[in-house]
């Protein structure tokens, strides 16, 4: 199948079968997808929890207005982005470039200083908001891998961020939960399988 029917046949699944799960292999095939998403500098300013304990999505659901994609999905992937960037963390970044490209690390010193200088002076708003975008395109990437695995997903920004970042421990790890994606089968009775997608003519998105 081409991309575009893959996107055709995905829909943000409501009513999930809860008893049908993603298996390990398709897990890895995800976790790869989001791993090659495209992001500023190349620096990933993200995290990403991957949920499947029962317990742990019944608790995360009463912080999701009790929504039922929470607990009855297969996987619950929990995008994080960060609050605060180290400077070790570019530190870090410039080292698996030169290790992974073969190249003198003192001629990358350049490259990791100016963005440590970009990136310093942002404001706390400012950080919130290019991190939080970074963590979009990784679950933009986990979209489109789930159609083509013909894994059902569904995108959720209804949620308390800080009651999922109080019960996954996130706060000290200078995280915040910025969005979250239920994926697993949809149950037969989804109502929203049958529904025609509905998406702006061309004319009308393209200027």
């Amino acid at each position: 199948m081409s991309l575009i029917e893959h996107l055709r046949w995905r829909y943000a699944t409501k009513k999930f079968n809860p008893t049908k799960k993603v298996g390990a292999g398709e897990l890895e095939i995800l976790k790869e997808a989001i791993r090659l998403a495209a992001t500023s500098y190349g620096l990933q300013p993200f995290k990403v929890a991957v949920i499947d304990d029962a317990l742990l999505k019944a608790e995360l659901r009463k912080a999701a207005y009790n929504q039922s994609q929470i607990s009855d999905c297969s996987h619950l992937f929990v995008f994080s982005h960060f609050t605060a960037l180290n400077p070790q963390f570019i530190d870090d970044y410039i080292q698996l470039c030169a290790e992974k490209r073969e190249q003198d690390h003192d001629l990358l010193k350049g490259y990791g200083n100016f963005m440590k200088t970009t990136l310093g002076n942002f404001n706390e708003q400012e950080l919130h908001n290019w991190s939080s975008k970074q963590a979009y395109i990784g679950m933009t990437n986990l979209l489109m891998a789930c159609a083509e695995l013909r894994i059902d997903a569904c995108p959720i920004e209804g949620f308390e961020a800080e009651k999922f970042n109080e019960i996954l421990d996130l706060n000290p790890m200078d995280l915040s939960a910025c969005v979250i994606v239920s994926i697993g089968y949809r149950a037969s009775d989804d109502p929203d399988q049958f529904m025609k997608k509905v998406r702006l003519p061309k004319s009308d998105l393209f200027i």
